[in-house]
């Protein structure tokens, strides 16, 4: 792409990359609001909840890297320097490797707490470790760690995103927006 907005991802790439957005938005905001409430009945629905974005999520993850590797990319502008276009390519495949270790990490948390995935309330999914307390200690904060990373993760490519359609004005962002060029 040379400065071309009209070169965009495919409809399918667009509709998994807003889903997912707003999933992961809605999941980590569920997560913080969640975290600290005492036990409950809401709690524990909130808590189904989280796991059941965060196993979507996963599944999500799943069909988009699918299609990431079998669909091509629109090309990034050739004005754009080669640190950027690296820092392009480095910041999401760390975006995808942390869509598959969030959730994950998540799955393997409630395994080890004791505490089944039952996803939708209706299909369980197997444990990933076996119960284990000092384990689920870890891997809460493990889960915390990872979360807070994709947030921050997401929050510089919305900065450079942002930064390539008011600042730079090259096309990149319009790329990955619904709709016509």
């Amino acid at each position: 792409m040379s400065n071309n907005p009209g070169t965009k991802y495919s409809g399918t790439a667009i509709f998994l990359h807003w889903l997912m957005a707003i999933l992961i938005f809605l999941a980590f905001g569920l997560g913080l609001y969640m975290a600290d409430l005492p036990f409950s009945l809401t709690r524990l629905k909130l808590f189904n909840w989280h796991k059941w974005m965060g196993i979507t999520i996963l599944g999500l993850a799943a069909i988009r890297l699918l299609w990431r590797v079998t669909h091509p990319v629109p090309a990034l502008p050739n004005t754009m320097p080669a640190w950027q276009k690296m820092a392009s390519h480095s910041t999401h495949w760390l975006l995808y490797a942390l869509f598959f270790a969030v959730p994950l990490i998540g799955w393997a948390y409630s395994s080890a707490a004791g505490f089944p995935v039952v996803y939708l309330g209706l299909f369980p999914l197997p444990d990933l470790v076996g119960k284990d307390k000092a384990l689920s200690k870890i891997l809460v904060e493990a889960h915390e760690l990872a979360a807070y990373a994709l947030a921050t993760v997401v929050l510089l490519h919305i900065a450079a995103a942002l930064k390539h359609a008011i600042i730079e004005k090259d096309g990149v962002m319009s790329r990955m927006l619904p709709g016509r060029n």
